[in-house]
C-alpha cells in the first residue's frame, strides 16, 4: 500500500480550562487535523478521536474513500486528547510541568474538543462523533453529556464505564509506567516480539501515559445519572452503533453491551479472533458498516445479517 499523506497538525490554544476536579489546565491547546471541506450548511463534521495515547497523525489511514471516513463526503476533524504529547500535556505544559499537571476526566476530554469545535472551527453541530477504545469512551461521554450535538455517534471496542478490576488494572499499571525507565519499557517490548510497542515506549512520556491512564480509569458516563446506566441510555439523541469484540481482555464488551441494548442502538460485534486489536485486524467488516451506518436514511433496527 503506498503510503498515506495526511494534512499539517494545527494546534489550537482554547485558553484555561475548567476541570470536573476543581483545577484547570492552563493556556490550554488541542492538536488537530482536517480533512475534506466544510460543505455551505456546516453540516457534514465529523469528529474522529483516537484510542489511548493515540494522535491524530495515526488516524490519517482511517480517513478516506473506501476507509472508515470518506473526506470526499465528510468535513473530518481527528483530533489530539489531552495527555498525549501533542495536545497540552505533563510533558509539554510550561505552566505545569510533569506530577504539576491536574488529573483530569473523561468529561475534561470531551470540554476541550467542544471548545475546539465550537470557539475554534465554529462548528456548532456535528454528522457524527466515532472513537476507538479510549476515543470510544469518549464518545458515550459526547452523547450523554451533549446529546443534542451531533446526528450519529459510533463507539468501537469501549466502554461507558470502566469495571472496577480494570480500573484497578489501569491505575496499577499508571503507577508502574512512571516508576520504569522508557528504555527498559522498549526493552521489554522488543523481547516480547513488539516492536511497534518498543517505539511507542520510547515516543511516550512516561507521566503523559499515567494521566491518560488515570483519566481511562475514571471513565463512567452513569456518574451524572446516580450511577444508572438505563437513565443514562435515556439521555442520548444520536443515533448510535455499538461496536464490540466478543473476546475482550483489555475492555469488557459487557457494559457497552448492556448500553447499546437500553439505548437501542445498533450493535455490532466482531467475531473476537483479534480481541481488542479486532478494529485494526477487521477493517473489511468495521469500515464498511461505519460507512454505511454514516449514509444510510433508515438506520432503525439491527443490522443485516452476516454484519452481527
Amino acid at each position: 500500500m503506498a503510503p498515506v499523506f495526511g494534512p499539517r497538525l494545527q494546534v489550537a490554544c482554547i485558553g484555561d480550562l475548567p476541570l470536573e476536579n476543581g483545577q484547570a489546565v492552563q493556556s490550554c491547546h488541542v492538536g488537530y487535523r482536517t480533512f475534506g471541506r466544510l460543505d455551505a450548511k456546516r453540516s457534514n463534521a465529523v469528529l474522529l478521536i483516537p484510542w489511548f495515547m493515540g494522535r491524530s497523525g495515526e488516524l490519517v489511514r482511517h480517513v478516506g474513500p473506501r476507509r472508515m471516513v470518506d473526506s470526499s463526503r465528510y468535513f473530518v476533524v481527528a483530533v489530539d486528547a489531552l495527555g498525549n504529547g501533542v495536545s497540552t500535556s505533563p510533558s509539554n505544559s510550561q505552566a505545569q510541568p510533569g506530577q504539576a499537571f491536574p488529573m483530569y476526566s473523561v468529561r475534561d476530554q470531551v470540554e476541550a474538543q467542544y471548545r475546539l469545535l465550537t470557539r475554534v472551527l465554529g462548528i456548532t453541530h456535528l454528522r457524527a462523533v466515532i472513537g476507538t477504545s479510549f476515543g470510544g469512551m469518549q464518545v458515550f461521554q459526547w452523547i450523554t453529556t451533549h446529546a443534542e450535538f451531533m446526528d450519529r455517534a459510533v463507539a468501537v471496542v469501549a466502554s461507558p464505564r470502566i469495571l472496577p478490576e480494570e480500573r484497578c488494572r489501569w491505575l496499577e499499571g499508571a503507577g508502574a509506567v512512571v516508576a520504569e525507565s522508557r528504555l527498559r519499557r522498549a526493552a521489554r517490548a522488543l523481547g516480547g516480539g513488539q516492536p511497534l510497542g518498543a517505539l511507542r515506549a520510547l515516543r511516550d512520556h512516561p507521566v503523559d501515559q499515567a494521566r491518560q491512564a488515570e483519566c481511562l480509569a475514571s471513565t463512567d458516563v452513569t456518574a451524572a445519572f446516580g450511577g444508572s446506566l438505563e437513565r443514562a441510555a435515556a439521555e442520548i439523541r444520536a443515533l448510535t452503533l455499538v461496536v464490540v469484540s466478543q473476546v475482550d481482555e483489555t475492555v469488557n464488551p459487557g457494559p457497552a453491551t448492556e448500553f447499546a441494548r437500553l439505548a437501542g442502538a445498533r450493535l455490532l460485534e466482531l467475531d473476537g479472533r483479534f480481541g481488542h486489536d479486532a478494529p485494526a485486524r477487521q477493517k473489511e467488516t468495521l469500515w464498511p458498516a461505519i460507512d454505511q451506518f454514516l449514509t444510510e436514511r433508515c438506520t432503525e433496527g439491527p443490522l443485516p445479517p452476516g454484519e452481527q
